[in-house]
């Protein structure tokens, strides 16, 4: 386990927090699929990775997935990078790279197809927007797996993740820390999207967040929305936040938007347009924060972010009438 882990966490940040106890679960998990695939009786064992079931794995067991298991996870990272997810901080739940893990692990070479793709990330993201995994995981895990694979290969129905999830879009209002997992997700949603940085325009990709110490802040900052009596809520929502770089947030300090996109025509962009453009990647319109219009502002964005979610759930968001 230790040579694992160092490899884990050397090679892949994002991995940083999948620990002992998470790789047995994904063996126990891989095991008892494979121990219900390979049964010929009338009741087939179920798939489960409980404690009991993780004190009940074989030593022989361990030894005949925990590869299989680590293949798995690696390609659960390139996953997530390709969703935008770079380290374990950003990750919204590290419980889902056990059942992530264990689907990349049975799949094999099939998921590769792009169909295949589409579904696996319809499945996570409803997972991470739908909240779906901050309770009674184990059970999830052992539902998700079959259904998952089963949904993949075009042999079973949507899985009970997929079908269960729903994202409110009041939720919008409510998300203001990373302590959230669909906080996390919908950042990474921007980034994927195409976000570019306000002073560079340069879009984030893995080098660009690591190299510019990208990271989520304001675009109406707290200090001007204090002094405007903006109401708290709405300050530190995820509405009025996007990921930029920290020299980015810098420039901007507390200045009012108007004053701060002046600056950043005149010393880097050199062109309003330019700069417009950069500001709709992230589902702004620029016009609102040229005229320091936090309301118009709000409203525009909020429907452009549930859009957002609604695309990456493959389902519409539930708004209030």
């Amino acid at each position: 386990w230790h040579r694992r882990e160092r490899d884990f966490i050397n090679k892949h940040p994002v991995l940083e927090k999948f620990k002992a106890p998470d790789f047995l679960q994904l063996v126990t998990l891989i095991a008892t699929y494979k121990k219900r695939s390979n049964s010929q009786g009338s009741q087939p064992p179920p798939v489960s990775c409980k404690r009991r079931d993780i004190l009940s794995l074989k030593k022989d067991e361990y030894q005949n997935w925990a590869e299989m298991a680590s293949e798995g996870l690696y390609k659960a990272v390139q996953f997530l990078h390709g969703e935008y997810i770079f380290t374990a901080r950003d990750v919204p739940y590290n419980t889902q790279l056990v059942p992530l893990g264990a689907i990349f692990s049975i799949l094999g070479k099939a998921v590769i197809n792009q169909a295949a793709r589409d579904k696996l990330r319809q499945w996570y993201w409803c997972g991470v927007l739908g909240e779906m995994y901050g309770w009674s995981t184990e059970t999830r895990f052992a539902i998700d797996l079959p259904e998952c694979v089963d949904w993949i290969n075009n042999e079973g129905d949507i899985p009970k993740t997929v079908n269960d999830a729903q994202f409110h879009e009041e939720r919008l209002l409510t998300l203001r820390t990373r302590n959230s997992a669909a906080y996390k997700g919908i950042y990474a949603l921007q980034m994927k999207n195409g976000a570019r940085d306000f002073r560079t325009g340069e879009k984030i990709e893995v080098h660009a967040y690591f190299d510019n110490s990208i990271d989520i802040h304001h675009i109406f900052p707290k200090k001007w929305c204090d002094e405007n009596n903006i109401p708290l809520g709405k300050v530190n929502s995820v509405v009025n936040k996007t990921p930029i770089s920290s020299h980015t947030n810098r420039i901007i300090g507390g200045a009012a938007p108007s004053d701060y996109l002046d600056r950043l025509d005149n010393e880097y962009t050199n062109d309003n347009a330019k700069l417009n453009d950069i500001l709709c990647s992230h589902d702004i319109i620029p016009l609102t924060l040229r005229q320091n219009d936090f309301d118009a502002f709000f409203e525009q964005r909020l429907k452009r972010m549930a859009l957002n979610v609604e695309k990456a759930m493959g389902k519409p968001a539930n708004r209030e009438t």
